[in-house]
């Protein structure tokens, strides 16, 4: 078995001891074909190990069985020793996290909300109507570099989203969870350009929960209310779905972004962090 499976398998044993998952979906899919850089063995087997993204944000977990003996704080020594501004994902931001960022001279410098509402709730998911001058549909083949584009253009400040390349969809798009119908898009009319889209996402394992995946608006197109109108046609997919309840994650600091989701109904139910030294 190889250092990633070993990882990959440490990490599920994690989840159901602690409650949260402990690598995003980018690096469960990046430990499909790409080793882990920093991992501590013990007679041979993988114990704790860390992948470390290209942008420097680092995802890593202690085997449950292990902890408690400073794995995690090797690893992480391990990992500034090499890159000094490295980032450090803390899902959940459980004890145990906090205790390590704190005796390793790291704080909170940035947070991502996990907001959630039933389906039926109030305020009740309705199906807006597309402002004039736009038309909405659901992505067909031959959309993926509009929606690339589209991306680019309304996540050019984050660290992750920004960066998805077409290899990056192709693999999202080859999971189980993918359909088409679940990709709402909102074209421009006069000029056929794509100007929003929200891509759901429900996974084959628990269908009576949606996530809202990502939301796009490009900032040309600004002003037209799109962001909200194109939100509530993807929540209109999941419940007619059947979905039960609808999940997010939106960055903590987004103040307009968290507004709009509280006012659709959505609350804080969680909370990642990401610790670095910052002196």
């Amino acid at each position: 078995m190889t250092a990633a499976a070993e990882l990959l398998a440490i990490a599920e044993r994690a989840t159901s001891y602690d409650g949260v998952e402990p690598f995003s979906e980018q690096t469960r899919l990046a430990l499909r074909h790409t080793e882990p850089q920093h991992v501590v063995r013990i007679d041979g087997v993988v114990t704790a190990g860390a992948y470390v993204a290209d942008d420097g944000a680092v995802e890593l977990v202690v085997d449950p069985e292990h902890r408690r003996a400073g794995l995690g704080g090797r690893v992480v020594h391990d990992v500034l020793a090499q890159r000094p501004h490295a980032r450090f994902w803390a899902h959940g931001d459980l004890p145990a996290a906090q205790a390590l960022a704190a005796s390793t001279g790291m704080t909170v410098v940035r947070s991502l909300w996990q907001m959630a509402r039933p389906a039926e709730t109030d305020p009740p998911i309705g199906s807006p109507h597309v402002p004039a001058g736009f038309t909405a549909r659901i992505f067909r083949t031959g959309d993926e570099d509009a929606w690339l584009g589209l991306n680019r253009r309304a996540f050019d400040y984050h660290p992750e989203q920004g960066r998805m390349t077409r290899q990056d969809l192709d693999e999202r798009m080859a999971e189980p969870w993918w359909d088409p119908a679940g990709l709402i898009l909102i074209f421009d009319d006069a000029t056929g350009e794509l100007a929003a889209s929200h891509w759901t996402k429900i996974a084959p394992d628990a269908p009576q929960n949606g996530e809202v995946y990502v939301v796009a608006v490009d900032p040309g197109h600004q002003g037209h209310g799109l962001g909200r109108v194109v939100t509530a046609l993807g929540l209109a997919h999941l419940q007619d779905r059947g979905v039960r309840h609808i999940d997010l994650y939106v960055e903590g600091d987004n103040a307009a972004a968290v507004a709009t989701y509280m006012r659709l109904g959505f609350e804080r139910t969680g909370v990642d962090v990401m610790y670095a030294v910052t002196r």
